[in-house]
């Protein structure tokens, strides 16, 4: 992490990805790990995004005003995508997650066409916790395995029809309890050294730079410009993630 052209594409990386995660409320382990793949290997990147990422996942998490009555309703679901973070990482340091990371990437062009075409998932209220479960179990292990946290988590709290700042609130809040169950698994898997951890610090700057620039666009928006962005984020990010995997 010492040759300056290295440097200056990290710094550029986690500020664009911030100012995705500002817009949205998502993108910054995608965004990241999609375009810093491109000069290191998949470990690596994932062990230098989790400071930027933990640090603009508390911001997120904490504003909004709405974390006891979304504490009360998601705990379960945000309860099993953390401690299922641990078994997806054990796979990580033997599988080859190409096939795996194309799917994510599929599943997430897939989810954001249906929205396009008004097609939007619901949960009914009394299978809520049900569902949450399942979901978050599935979310956890994936999590751990490739890095993304969005599939099918946020697939799920969307289908809840949360307002939107109760949406942002709560994908924060489930990537900030995945972001701490993973650090404690790189590091129970050896793939979090000193060096790293320095480095991955050093990358909070230009992320929060960038989350802030990009929470200063949200407030522009009108509720359904902002579900326009957000789908058409997940269609580019997904598309991204898919041909990324299986051609390179």
């Amino acid at each position: 992490m010492t040759d300056p052209i290295i440097v200056l594409a990290t710094t550029l990386v986690f500020f664009l990805a911030g100012a995705v995660k500002g817009v949205i409320g998502l993108g910054l382990p995608t965004v990241s790990l999609g375009l810093m793949t491109a000069i290191m290997d998949l470990p690596t990147a994932m062990t230098l995004m989790l400071a930027p990422t933990f640090i603009t996942n508390v911001l997120q998490a904490t504003t909004g005003g709405y974390t006891m009555v979304l504490l009360r309703r998601i705990w379960p679901f945000l309860f099993f995508a953390t401690v299922l973070v641990w078994p997806g990482g054990l796979v990580l340091k033997e599988a080859d997650l190409s096939l795996m990371a194309a799917f994510l990437g599929v599943v997430l062009v897939a989810y954001a066409l249906t929205g396009f075409f008004g097609l939007r998932m619901t949960t009914r209220p009394e299978r809520e916790r049900g569902i949450g479960v399942v979901t978050g179990a599935v979310n956890g292990v994936l999590s751990g395995m490739v890095g993304s946290y969005a599939v099918p988590g946020v697939m799920y709290l969307q289908s809840l029809e949360l307002p939107r700042d109760q949406f942002v609130q709560a994908m924060g809040m489930l990537f900030l309890c995945t972001t701490i169950a993973l650090v404690v698994t790189l590091s129970g898997t050896n793939l979090m050294t000193m060096d790293m951890g320095i480095a991955s610090v050093l990358a909070v700057v230009p992320a929060i730079i960038g989350f802030y620039a990009g929470q200063h666009i949200r407030k522009q928006l009108s509720e359904g410009l902002f579900r326009t962005l957000f789908y058409v984020a997940l269609l580019v990010l997904g598309a991204f993630i898919a041909v990324k995997a299986l051609l390179f």
